[in-house]
């Protein structure tokens, strides 16, 4: 029989949850107001540090974890820095038309900027130096997303009160297809990692997954219920043979690639009670000491490490009552629902988030490493899963 034990890494003071693992699995980004780290992930020492010209907004690695951008939306701008070539770096300005939001083409070697309003993407190329246009973008949840194999990139757009979908060939950047798309106002796509299939969820509104051929063609829909508020989240398994929906409703249904039909729902419950399921609490190894207290006071440049408290998880015994705070429903976007899924990369492990607990963004090992991101809104913590055999 086969048991999961988690270790846990001390806690990285972090930014607007700004953490990701190189596409190789060897290094680990995470930003601190202005600053870049660069960490190995064997040992979490520091390799690189890099300042950038204000806060940093996003951070994106390169598909060869060759570069590295981090982008500064306020103002407009995006530095690119490299790992080979420490001395390197390039700066991006959008000027007048601002920026949004900005990503890498496959290659890692062109950078996508989406303006302010939406108005256009600019493709920079840093090879040829050379800058093109793609117009009509939608503004939506997530209205881009490419190929794994880097061949293909399908765009949302909305042109006439109508939702569309352009796809490109990624090495000269053609349009391949364009076709409408049966939404009232389209939210998401994602394909799938075979490139096979593109999922294109609807508005919360509006309970509905459409399921598109990489010509066009309309392969299936799935609708859970109706007037509720429908889907939070979306998620391919990496073998393509599951699409994960995260619901408002607080269920993760889980598609085969078949019929497209749910084969399994799971639910968040309040207390947990099956024994076979582990559980961590996060608990404090010693009591904290305020300067304050102490009878002589701290000498200038003591390290304020050392009066913060530091903690650890224990495993709890069930059955365990989750705590929970109720979301206020009144009010605009509540955290109420599945807001995120992540499978592991060898297709083992299903992580999900729900409601209102404290953990804001998770990104597992891209190597299939079982290393697990746990990010708050300060703070990381790197959990990793062991498996035991048990006789």
């Amino acid at each position: 029989m086969r048991a999961s034990i988690m270790n846990f890494s001390e806690v990285f003071k972090l930014s607007n949850q700004l953490c990701k693992f190189s596409p190789n699995g060897k290094y680990l980004a995470s930003c601190v107001q202005y600053r870049l780290v660069i960490r190995d992930v064997n040992t979490l020492q520091i390799l690189q540090l890099y300042t950038c010209l204000d806060q940093i907004q996003h951070v994106g690695w390169s598909a060869d974890s060759m570069f590295i951008l981090c982008a500064m939306y306020k103002r407009g701008i995006v530095q690119v820095w490299s790992l080979e070539q420490p001395d390197w770096h390039c700066k991006i300005d959008e000027g007048s038309a601002g920026l949004v939001s900005s990503c890498w083409s496959p290659d890692g070697r062109h950078i996508l900027n989406t303006t302010e309003f939406h108005l256009r993407i600019t493709l920079w190329s840093l090879s040829a130096k050379s800058v093109s246009y793609i117009k009509y973008p939608k503004a939506c949840q997530k209205g881009m997303a490419f190929t794994s194999n880097g061949q293909h990139m399908a765009l949302a757009e909305r042109r006439d009160c109508k939702d569309y979908i352009s796809i490109f060939v990624c090495n000269d950047w053609r349009l391949l297809r364009h076709f409408e798309t049966d939404t009232q106002d389209l939210t998401g796509i994602d394909w799938a990692p075979n490139g096979c299939v593109l999922a294109v969820w609807d508005t919360c509104l509006e309970y509905k997954v459409l399921l598109y051929s990489l010509d066009g063609r309309l392969l299936s829909s799935y609708s859970a219920y109706e007037w509720s508020l429908g889907i939070k989240s979306v998620a391919w398994s990496p073998s393509s043979q599951f699409l994960t929906i995260g619901s408002y409703d607080e269920k993760v249904r889980i598609l085969n690639h078949v019929t497209w039909k749910p084969i399994k729902e799971l639910v968040h419950a309040a207390t947990i009670s099956n024994t076979k399921t582990m559980v961590y609490r996060e608990v404090d190894k010693c009591q904290s000491v305020e300067p304050s207290q102490l009878t002589f006071p701290p000498p200038r440049g003591t390290p304020s490490s050392l009066f913060t408290v530091h903690s650890k998880y224990e495993l709890v015994e069930g059955p365990v009552t989750l705590r929970t705070i109720k979301p206020d429903t009144d009010r605009a976007n509540p955290e109420l629902g599945i807001g995120m899924l992540a499978f592991s990369p060898d297709n083992r492990y299903l992580a999900t988030k729900n409601g209102t607990f404290n953990v804001l963004s998770l990104a597992w090992h891209p190597l299939g490493e079982d290393s697990l991101l746990l990010m708050s809104k300060d703070h990381l913590c790197i959990c990793y899963l062991e498996t035991e055999e048990d006789h």
